[in-house]
């Protein structure tokens, strides 16, 4: 009773798999060469294509060349063109650029620049300048009013460009006072070194 099951059992999935697995790729022949038929298709409008119009813009004359190129037309290289009229031989169209010299700004190092501000608040500086605690600036006895430095401070990398705002400072050896701000902003507010340039 078992091997009427069992033969029954192999030869449906014998019949599964001849229905579920298809036939290799490719092995069906090529298919029969059809005309198309032309009535299937329609003419298009291209220029009114979803109700957008799609026209050529006309060419401006002014950038019409004089002439026109034909087989017999020979193409000049640049430096065998005429010169064009009015301009005299060998007449250079760009002149050359002056000859000089750029100068890049370099950090100096100064190890004694200190800060002032404490008994100065509420006065006015040498340049006129309300001196606060906020005053952003620097001190030199030498360098113009309004004149611009770019302070670094070694210690944290802090750049700040600033403007001259007071004689000094006047003691000696020392080259900048920073105001209270200034050091506030570079974390600056002892005496130690500093990098500094005229930008």
């Amino acid at each position: 009773m078992r091997r009427p099951r069992v033969v029954a059992s192999v030869a449906l999935i014998a019949a599964l798999a001849a229905v579920a697995v298809p036939g290799s790729v490719g092995s069906q022949g090529p298919s029969p060469a059809n005309p198309i038929d032309v009535s299937l298709f329609r003419a298009v409008d291209a220029a009114s294509i979803d109700g957008t119009a799609a026209t050529t813009p006309t060419l401006d004359p002014a950038y019409r060349s004089n002439g026109a190129l034909s087989d017999a037309t020979i193409l000049l290289d640049p430096d065998q063109r005429p010169v064009p009229p009015g301009r005299p031989d060998g007449a250079r169209v760009q002149p050359n650029a002056p000859v000089g010299s750029i100068a890049i700004p370099q950090w100096h190092f100064d190890g004694n620049v200190s800060w002032y501000g404490p008994g100065f608040y509420g006065k006015r500086t040498a340049c006129g300048y309300a001196m606060t605690e906020g005053l952003i600036g620097v001190a030199n006895r030498t360098l113009p009013c309004g004149t611009r430095v770019t302070f670094r401070n070694p210690a944290t990398g802090r750049t700040i460009t600033t403007l001259v705002v007071d004689r000094g400072p006047y003691v000696s050896g020392r080259q900048w006072d920073l105001t209270g701000g200034l050091c506030q902003a570079l974390g600056h507010c002892y005496t130690g070194s500093i990098y500094w340039k005229l930008p």
